[in-house]
């Protein structure tokens, strides 16, 4: 398993951006919920994400939900005429999908693949940048397991936490706590950044940089 994950991941920060520049092709994995959530602004801040993505000239792979968070920031990437790949399990189709694959139309290209790790493995492979919408289980899951590559050296991708109304206050001052408490290096805390609006989202990409505490291991001689 680690080396089909490192494999597919394993790869230097993007190329740097100058002023406007940007990078192509360049796609955004974005982790998120495939519930709506109890606030109206979780869907609101996934459609504006999609407007981002949009406006910016990049792509997106996500988790191939048609519903939720996921659904609204897909189909709205795809109604503005951006590149959507969505990756979902088989056993996920009928939960996230209603049953059966989408329209390319409606939600872009769909790959269906056996299990969780491929997913995740392919996800990680398109990715240049990592964004994670509110969620629950899976989405800090999918979050986590990339901050982990990251401070493991196997990929520098940037990392952006969306804290759409404080979601992720918690989240972030458990980081903090865990750096106090001397199990997470205080240069490493980098890893992970915070952005309070979609439009900062591709600030904080763009101004990303890789953290002093991140390890810089070889990952292709194990």
């Amino acid at each position: 398993m680690a080396e089909a994950i490192t494999t597919a991941i394993s790869k230097p920060l993007p190329v740097s951006f100058s002023g406007d520049a940007t990078p192509t092709p360049f796609t955004v994995c974005v982790f998120c919920g495939a519930r709506p959530g109890t606030s109206p602004e979780y869907i609101a801040s996934a459609v504006s994400l999609a407007k981002v993505l949009h406006a910016n000239s990049w792509s997106l792979v996500y988790g191939g939900g048609t519903v939720g968070l996921m659904g609204a920031l897909a189909n709205t990437l795809v109604k503005l005429g951006g590149s959507v790949h969505g990756i979902v399990p088989t056993a996920l189709v009928a939960y996230e999908q209603g049953g059966s694959i989408p329209p390319e139309s409606e939600f872009g290209k769909t790959t269906v693949v056996p299990d969780m790790h491929v997913r995740k493995s392919m996800m990680g492979k398109e990715a240049n940048a990592f964004v994670a919408l509110p969620g629950g289980f899976g989405t800090m899951e999918e979050l986590f397991e990339v901050v982990t590559w990251n401070q493991l050296g196997i990929h520098a991708c940037p990392i952006v936490v969306l804290n759409v109304e404080g979601f992720y206050d918690g989240l972030l001052l458990w980081v903090k706590s865990a750096v106090e408490a001397g199990f997470i290096r205080s240069d490493a805390q980098g890893i992970l950044v915070e952005a309070k609006t979609p439009e900062e989202v591709a600030v904080k990409i763009r101004e990303y940089k890789v953290a002093a505490g991140r390890m810089d291991l070889d990952w292709g001689n194990q």
